[in-house]
């Protein structure tokens, strides 16, 4: 399984109109989960990646973005540190780490849900160390 180290890529304080605002107002925070601690959006949703992904590039469309809705960015956002930005075939922009698309689960319905971490071998949540 996939981890990686975010040490240094979040502060306390990632919820201030500065963060969100660099980063198209979807900030990104670790949460502690049943998981472990793990990435999550600003309202506590977990984040994963997809093995068959490319740095850079996201292969997840049509049924999987249904099960694995894409992490979106506003319009505008601008890349910070390990949170970079992939364009996806409708032209709009995705939120990845490390230049791994991030993506929510379905399933996972409250803050802290890691329901989808594992599915299929190919999923995974982002680890903190």
């Amino acid at each position: 399984m996939k981890r990686f180290a975010i040490a240094g890529l979040l502060v306390l304080g990632l919820g201030s109109a500065a963060f969100a605002a660099a980063h198209g107002g979807n900030p990104t925070m670790m949460m502690d989960t049943s998981a472990g601690s793990v990435l999550t959006d600003a309202q506590g949703m977990t984040l994963y990646i997809f093995d068959k992904d490319e740095m850079g590039v996201t292969n997840c469309y049509d049924q999987c973005a249904v099960n694995w809705p894409p992490f979106v960015a506003a319009e505008g956002a601008a890349a910070q540190g390990d949170l970079t930005l992939v364009q996806r075939n409708d032209g709009t922009m995705q939120w990845a780490y490390d230049g791994m698309p991030l993506y929510y689960w379905k399933n996972d319905v409250n803050p802290g849900d890691t329901t989808g971490d594992g599915v299929g071998g190919v999923w995974h949540v982002i680890k903190g160390e």
